[in-house]
């Protein structure tokens, strides 16, 4: 990591989520998940969120801030380690306390992208959501989608709306607060 005093400044000011929680989309999809009608949630962000409304199978392309571990000894540690850390968070051996997410130029765990594949190509139906799908590698996941149905709820539009079955141009927090409150 280069930089690094300047990244946990960072990491620390913009980066915990502390007063962040589930939006009406995660709850909905953990629901989704619950009742059987969901696979598994394939996730960009490192915010934890849809673990947090009760998903149990996501697939965190570029980790997560609420996991974080040693980089010489792979001891875990908690989020609060480091922000209760001044400058670099070190671990007991001495190595750098880092977060478990992807920092640029860094590869994303292969693991992880196999199995987000492996439900991509499964699923019958694709919901994706909040994504602009410019971001590779995971912009191209969506090549691995075999089923019928593909869902796109973006803001805007996106390179693959021409292929979708349906198309909706909002925030994805919006649209499935309607769609669950039109279920009650």
């Amino acid at each position: 990591m280069s930089h690094t005093a300047e990244f946990f400044e960072f990491y620390r000011d913009k980066m915990l989520f502390e007063n962040m929680g589930p939006n009406a989309a995660h709850f909905y999809l953990a629901e989704l998940e619950k009742v059987g009608k969901l696979k598994a949630v394939i996730t960009q962000n490192i915010d934890g969120l849809h673990s947090a409304a009760g998903s149990q199978t996501v697939c965190e392309l570029h980790g997560s801030v609420w996991r974080n571990y040693c980089m010489s000894c792979e001891k875990a540690y908690t989020t609060d380690v480091i922000k209760n850390s001044q400058g670099i968070p070190r671990c007991d051996c001495g190595g750098i306390i880092k977060p478990d997410v992807v920092l640029y130029q860094e590869a994303l765990d292969e693991a992880v992208v196999q199995k987000a594949l492996h439900f991509i190509s499964q699923a019958d139906t694709l919901i994706i959501g909040g994504t602009s799908l410019k971001v590779y590698p995971a912009a191209g996941f969506i090549n691995y989608f075999k089923g019928k149905n593909l869902v796109l709820i973006n803001r805007e539009a996106t390179q693959a709306d021409g292929t979708a079955s349906l198309v909706i141009h909002s925030p994805i927090g919006e649209v499935f607060k309607k769609i669950s409150e039109s279920k009650e």
